[in-house]
């Protein structure tokens, strides 16, 4: 259907000079694993994100569990988790066989139902039954929000009910580099600044990249230490200033830590898309600005929005195709847009509906009505800086042209 147009992939990442002879500096430096570049990294995020420590690592998913580990996470714990995520944000809490207890999600933005998420603490505390809470089980510990697509979930309440049932709040923000909440006095903070620790992601496809990676963002000194500690195999000190003039050989270990540091190499590309994060986010915006235009209007087709008191990021383009209006179904649609030659993807098969959980913890599509809901109806479609305008066009009218069929 596209003749020779060439095809549009779901992603393609943007990777400038400066990152390219970043990362040959560091090769030919001779020094490529945790290093300079990494701590500069470092030093880069957290002032960028107005935070005192940031700890980068290998992943958000290695950011999530050693978050966990440092507020004091124990086996049979209970952490709560949204059922629309990625499964990295539940998989965490299973390392320290804890309990992920899923909460459903909002329908407008994907994001955890703060209502539900109340309710189910109310019930854990009057020893009432929940979804997949075995009967013996410890104290709730922790909740995890996550900023679905780019939307800032509703941190607000989720702090108020931290407070009400002492729990430690880690946010998931692996897609929201950078976002932005009104807080109660009706001043703009982002994304992650309310939390007591804050995860981010760098892998390949999110807003800024190291190919993979992820930083820990906290203001509390003794989680700092100990998640840099646990990310190197608990060794007592920075482990790459043992091979410098001012190190030692001698170290001690001080606890069974983890194979988690991020190396140079990557740091290099972070420190240059660091500098680069608002320019992208304002590409993202337009992009999201022309889509919302174009598409607005098309019967069964219902569009992302930003809520009047957040500033959306723009990692995802997610768009709902009603089957009942539409006749092209959602699993149709997509193979509808490669004929066109355009990539999409699906974000996500909710947790419940995953035959680990399903297994484990006897969950049924229908427990999590509203994530489900929206896993049958959603497609994400390609949102990154560098598409160009026609591509832009031929996205739009492949939609269009779908829709109408």
């Amino acid at each position: 259907m596209s003749g020779n147009d060439s095809f549009i992939s779901f992603f393609r990442p943007s990777i400038g000079k400066e990152e390219i002879r970043e990362v040959t500096e560091c090769l030919e430096s001779g020094w490529l694993t945790t290093g300079k570049r990494s701590k500069q990294f470092e030093t880069d995020f957290a002032s960028y994100m107005g935070a005192k420590y940031a700890v980068a690592m290998n992943s958000c998913t290695a950011a999530l569990h050693l978050a966990l580990e440092a507020v004091g996470l124990k086996e049979n714990e209970i952490v709560l988790v949204p059922a629309m995520t990625f499964a990295a944000t539940a998989e965490v809490v299973r390392y320290f066989n804890a309990i992920p207890v899923l909460v459903d999600c909002n329908e407008d933005d994907f994001c955890m139902n703060m209502q539900d998420a109340a309710e189910i603490l109310r019930r854990i505390k009057k020893g009432k039954k929940v979804k997949g809470l075995p009967e013996k089980h410890g104290r709730a510990r922790a909740i995890i929000p996550v900023h679905f697509g780019g939307q800032v979930a509703d941190v607000i309440e989720a702090r108020k009910l931290c407070g009400e049932y002492d729990l430690k709040m880690v946010e998931d923000c692996a897609h929201c580099c950078p976002a932005y909440y009104k807080d109660e006095k009706g001043d703009w903070q982002m994304a992650g600044r309310s939390a007591d620790i804050a995860c981010f992601s760098f892998y390949a496809n999110k807003t800024i990249t190291t190919g993979e990676g992820g930083m820990a963002l906290t203001d509390n000194e003794k989680w700092a230490d100990r998640m840099r500690v646990m990310c190197l195999h608990g060794i007592s000190k920075d482990a790459w200033k043992r091979f410098t003039k001012a190190g030692s050989w001698y170290y001690e270990i001080t606890a069974p830590g983890f194979k988690y540091n991020m190396p140079d190499t990557a740091a290099s590309i972070g420190i240059h898309q660091l500098k680069k994060a608002d320019r992208f986010w304002e590409e993202r915006k337009k992009i999201s600005a022309t889509f919302s235009e174009r598409l607005s209007g098309i019967p069964g087709i219902t569009l992302p929005v930003e809520k009047a008191d957040r500033k959306h990021s723009w990692h995802l383009y997610p768009i709902r195709i009603d089957g009942k209006t539409v006749k092209t179904g959602r699993n149709e649609f997509i193979e509808k847009m490669k004929e066109y030659e355009i990539g999409t993807s699906v974000h996500y098969m909710p947790l419940h509906m995953h035959p680990y959980y399903k297994k484990n913890y006897g969950f049924k599509e229908k427990d999590f009505p509203t994530a489900s809901k929206i896993f049958e109806q959603t497609m994400s479609l390609p949102l990154y800086p560098g598409l160009t305008e026609g591509e832009i066009n031929r996205i739009c009218e492949a939609v269009r042209k779908i829709a109408a069929l």
